[in-house]
């Protein structure tokens, strides 16, 4: 096999690959999730009660993107096949050389892809807060009612999206349908609640 034709599988594949990881990484992307009055006072008072437990969970940063992932690899590829392929194709430079220039054009654009992820795709402000994966504290409401000792379904807000989960009352009591709940911890595809009004009343004054 030929240099180009190398170059050239490099550059198919990785423009292949770039593009689904691409595709997959925006639909990933979710809106920064913001609680109601409600869920903020909520949210705080079970983060106080597990601390106070020694059960919380502490909240850490998301950590840096790493450099070398599988965007950045893809790219280089992408890169360096299309840079080598142009110069093997429409020049007469020295095959070594060519080598030496597309890796050089392979890196250009690896760092160029990281930048932006590490910039805008991955903003540790927005795009990763821990909060977003956290259903602990955000309030909802019984939308199929929880038996007692049984379960139910609850509706709540996340990230800006409506979710449904299965609920079971984390004191055992039947709660009706309609009535605002505060998710105290989940565990195995369930929600476990607490009215609103006991938290309420649980809280300090």
């Amino acid at each position: 096999m030929s240099w180009t034709n190398v170059y050239l599988v490099c550059f198919l594949l990785g423009f292949s690959l770039s593009a689904v990881s691409w595709l997959l990484t925006m639909a990933g992307l979710h809106l920064p999730h913001v609680h109601g009055a409600h869920g903020v006072h909520a949210h705080a008072h079970i983060a106080h009660h597990h601390a106070g437990s020694g059960h919380g969970a502490s909240a850490h940063a998301p950590a840096a993107p790493s450099p070398i992932n599988f965007s950045t690899a893809t790219a280089f590829l992408a890169w360096f096949g299309g840079a080598g392929y142009l110069l093997t194709r429409y020049s007469e430079i020295w095959p070594l050389a060519a080598l030496f220039v597309a890796t050089g054009v392979g890196w250009i654009g690896a760092a160029f892809v990281f930048w932006f992820m590490a910039k805008v795709v991955w903003s540790p402000d927005e795009n990763l807060d821990p909060d977003d994966f956290d259903v602990v504290g955000l309030l909802g409401t019984v939308s199929s009612p929880i038996r007692a000792g049984g379960t139910g379904e609850i509706l709540f807000q996340q990230a800006g999206a409506r979710r449904v989960a299965g609920a079971r009352s984390e004191n055992g009591d039947a709660i009706a349908k309609g009535v605002e709940v505060v998710i105290t911890r989940y565990e195995n595809g369930l929600a476990y609640v607490r009215t609103w009004t006991e938290m309420a009343a649980d809280s300090p004054q």
